[in-house]
């Protein structure tokens, strides 16, 4: 284990340049010149993030708001968790990452990772948004209690939290790369038995507003997923010592018990009672993106008899990515959206 402690970037270092020499620990004058960075990627990632931008105030939710006394009461009992456990992530997440930017020595990720707590912080808001239209002010408090209260959601939010507590209290460099892997679990795969509920409803004409919304989250995280991808394998090439075998043995383990946790979830939230998930397919699912995410990572994969996505019908939101009109014939999407182009497969 490394315990060097991390430095904070300092608000301005006459004697630095502008393109740092580490991602932490490392010495920059914070002056940031889009034309003078480090990494290649860090521009382009910019201009992606920028392109996303949205608000909950351009959806419309009068149909969803029709439609929610429809819904059955599982259905609404899921829902309603799922909000609760999305408001809980994006919340922490919002916070985390305004700390990591304190110690990334490198000027223009911590604008990048400035752009990613401001979406968080509108990801969060849109939970709000969502719940107002649906329920009465009461009920939403609940709904954003349920963190607190509910065991199943707890173990999973704990898992979390302890690994970026680790790092707040920490700050050394072991505990930073540590939290980087659990940032890639919180936004890569914690989400995704959640965004499959969503996605099933609005597959069937149910809450078809607030799937939309869903949809441009999920295509928030994959780009916040790709940026800690970058900052883990970076900090790896750029500190050997982190650069060993039990780090990469990390990821893979820490994947498969956080894959786990969210399948217990799925059981919890899904299970046998909702129409047009099987509990099977979507633990397949939870394993599939694991997967993907420890490829990233560049991390032996926790499954490897799990190859192909079970729910090929997720795939279709790839259409609103590419600023097509979607599936259920809502506006068309003329915001620039991932496509494989810029490097994102199926969500």
């Amino acid at each position: 284990m490394n315990h060097q402690s991390l430095q904070e970037r300092k608000l301005y270092d006459l004697h630095a340049p502008n393109a740092s020499t580490g991602i932490i620990n490392g010495e920059s004058s914070n002056v940031l010149n889009w034309d003078d960075v480090r990494f290649k990627w860090a521009y382009p990632m910019y201009k992606n993030m920028l392109a996303n931008f949205w608000t909950p105030f351009e959806i419309n939710m009068s149909n969803d708001r029709k439609q929610w006394p429809e819904l059955t009461a599982e259905e609404q009992e899921s829902f309603k968790k799922i909000i609760g456990l999305l408001a809980f992530l994006d919340s922490v997440q919002t916070d985390y990452s305004a700390k990591v930017a304190d110690y990334l020595t490198d000027s223009s990720l911590a604008a990048l990772m400035q752009v990613l707590s401001f979406q968080e912080v509108v990801h969060n808001q849109s939970y709000s948004y969502i719940l107002s239209s649906l329920v009465d002010k009461q009920e939403q408090d609940e709904i954003f209690e349920y963190w607190k209260h509910d065991d199943v959601l707890k173990e999973r939010n704990n898992f979390i939290a302890e690994g970026y507590e680790r790092f707040v209290d920490e700050k050394s460099p072991q505990a930073f790369i540590e939290s980087v892997v659990y940032d890639v679990v919180l936004e890569g795969l914690f989400f995704y038995a959640g965004f499959a509920f969503f996605y099933n409803l609005a597959r069937n004409q149910k809450m078809v507003s607030t799937s939309t919304m869903i949809n441009y989250i999920n295509r928030d995280e994959l780009l916040h997923v790709n940026l800690f991808a970058h900052i883990f394998k970076e900090t790896l090439n750029e500190n050997p010592e982190l650069n060993t075998e039990e780090n990469i043995q990390f990821v893979t383990d820490t994947f498969k018990q956080a894959t786990e946790l969210e399948v217990n979830w799925g059981r919890h939230i899904i299970g046998n009672k909702i129409d047009g998930i099987h509990m099977d397919e979507l633990e397949e699912y939870i394993q599939y993106t694991a997967n993907k995410r420890c490829k990233l990572l560049g991390a032996p994969v926790p499954f490897p008899g799990v190859t192909e996505n079970p729910l090929k019908w997720i795939k279709a939101y790839k259409e609103v990515d590419e600023g097509k009109s979607d599936f259920f014939e809502q506006k068309s999407r003329q915001y620039t959206k991932v496509s494989d182009d810029n490097g994102f497969d199926e969500l």
